[in-house]
């Protein structure tokens, strides 16, 4: 037999949670000394071991004491329950970590966060969802809605998306130079390219989406990230300059 301290040394847990564990009938000790000090046998360390693999895997003490102690209980069953649990809560973390990088997004376009905006947007997208299917569906073609995919998504950390956003955020940043200065042509030019990296050369299905873009009616019947009316006119005039200079 082995005491309380030279169990706590050779698992890591603490007297305090043994002691825990005796309290709710999860882990009582082999035996006890005169002093009252408890003391364990092979099968408790054994039993500890399960207990704490359990606890890995997202079972509840409560949960682990009724498997433990029903030798004959169905362990699919509880498995199988714990698995959907634990899809449910990836789901739930995915949404947080989507939330989150759309708020870094949202920083680095605007340089703050309107919480209030961000909620309701998130809000919005989600229940909508359906509609907003249909809705692109009946604007493009099904070889165009596999083009949809390569949109950048605001709550998205992919090189991509940042990569759109970070030219966004410059030609903001830069707007009160006007349509012609070379910081914001460099821009339209980074801009352009990207588009013909992500789209190819499909200038109608392209042209579809700026016209949605330029309408916010249409754009939150799409589901995207609303910008405002400025800065759309102001880089449609500049993509002006740009393909003018180009010719």
């Amino acid at each position: 037999m082995i005491t309380i301290k030279e169990l706590t040394k050779q698992t890591g847990i603490t007297v305090r949670t043994m002691r825990y564990y005796d309290q709710i009938g999860l882990l009582h000790p082999a035996a006890k000394t005169e002093g009252g000090h408890r003391l364990y046998e092979e099968e408790e360390i054994k039993k500890l071991q399960e207990i704490q693999f359990l606890k890995t895997l997202g079972f509840s003490l409560q949960e682990i004491k009724e498997m433990l102690s029903d030798e004959n209980r169905d362990w699919s069953v509880g498995l199988q329950k714990q698995l959907a649990y634990i899809s449910k809560e990836k789901e739930r973390l995915e949404e947080i970590e989507g939330t989150l990088q759309g708020l870094l997004n949202e920083i680095m376009l605007q340089g703050s966060i309107d919480l209030t905006s961000i909620k309701n947007l998130i809000q919005l997208y989600q229940q909508n969802l359906d509609k907003r299917k249909v809705y692109l569906n009946h604007i493009f073609d099904e070889n165009e809605s596999e083009l949809l995919e390569n949109l950048p998504n605001i709550n998205s950390g992919s090189p991509e998306t940042l990569e759109w956003i970070a030219l966004l955020a410059q030609l903001k940043k830069h707007m009160p130079k006007g349509i012609s200065s070379p910081e914001i042509q460099r821009i339209v030019k980074r801009i352009h390219e990207k588009e013909k990296e992500t789209f190819g050369s499909n200038e109608e299905f392209v042209k579809k989406l700026w016209e949605i873009r330029k309408s916010p009616q249409k754009s939150e019947s799409a589901g995207f990230y609303p910008i405002d009316s400025d800065t759309l006119e102001f880089l449609e005039k500049a993509f002006e300059v740009y393909l003018k200079d180009t010719v």
